[in-house]
């Protein structure tokens, strides 16, 4: 497996291979395209409970849907669900990693915790889950280019058809 350069990016895009929606040339940097941050976030219930952890857990059971039109706080410790502006459709052959950006670690700020492997085959906007490591409150803004998506070439052919293949801000 290869990891794909902007010269290559912009290839599979051409050739359908890789398909990013909205999507403009500017995003695509040395061998990632950067993602931003929508407006819609799951926030975890403060409630005190146990959470069964096993194949059928479901995390909107734990969380509440949150739109915001200014900025999300995210303060010292938290974590909280996010989704991307972008859907990402990949072909059978390509797949990924979704890894954040230094200019916004520096700050703290993770965007993912362990799921960073995007399988060949998805169709679907990218859901974060973003913490603050750091000693301030982070004011995260919708439009923001909070992440990139890094694309490998698989060798073979997989597809993902797993729960969350068709998820969107209106269904996360």
């Amino acid at each position: 497996m290869a990891i794909l350069a902007n010269t290559e990016i912009l290839k599979e895009i051409e050739a359908g291979n890789i398909v990013i929606s909205p999507f403009t040339p500017d995003m695509v940097g040395p061998a990632s395209v950067d993602l931003r941050l929508s407006n819609v976030f799951r926030v975890y219930k403060t409630v005190r409970r146990n959470m069964p952890i096993n194949d059928l857990s479901d995390f909107k059971v734990a969380t509440e849907r949150v739109e915001v039109k200014d900025f999300f706080l995210l303060i010292p410790g938290e974590t909280v669900l996010g989704i991307t502006m972008e859907r990402i459709k990949l072909s059978e052959s390509i797949c990924g990693w979704l890894e954040g950006r230094s200019r916004f670690a520096r700050f703290g700020l993770l965007v993912h915790i362990s799921a960073s492997f995007m399988q060949p085959g998805i169709d679907n906007h990218q859901v974060l889950e973003l913490s603050n490591f750091g000693p301030q409150p982070l004011e995260l803004y919708p439009g923001t280019r909070i992440c990139q998506f890094i694309f490998e070439r698989a060798e073979g052919k997989g597809k993902y058809k797993g729960t969350f293949q068709l998820q969107t801000p209106e269904t996360f």
